[in-house]
């Protein structure tokens, strides 16, 4: 059974367990047994959940404009984690570490 809080009007906060069945009804204050409210006054304890469940609930809470990331969290066209058919660069590198730049777009020294 879930611990829910409730709002008695005499004596303040308190919280009961009940089932879910009658999670809406109100509960009677164990101070002055008068009928109290249901009230959310704390979060949903969901670092008690399974691992799966909260892998779950965040898959379905991630917005739809936030974009997929793998794992290492580059994005699309990498080359580093393999997979990638890109050529050789043209850059040629002279034996004092100069660059040459014998073919395409000369003015683009570090990309």
């Amino acid at each position: 059974m879930p611990l829910y809080d409730y709002m008695c009007p005499e004596c303040g906060p308190f919280e009961a367990l009940a089932p879910m069945s009658s999670s809406a009804a109100p509960c009677t204050c164990p101070d002055c047994s008068v009928p109290s409210p249901r009230v959310i006054l704390t979060a949903p304890a969901i670092s008690a959940m399974a691992g799966s469940t909260r892998r779950a609930h965040e898959t379905n809470e991630r917005s739809a404009d936030s974009p997929k990331r793998s794992a290492h969290g580059h994005g699309p066209g990498c080359g580093c984690c393999g997979g990638s058919s890109k050529s050789r660069s043209a850059t040629l590198h002279r034996p004092d570490g100069s660059k040459s730049f014998p073919s395409k777009r000369p003015w683009m020294i570090s990309h």
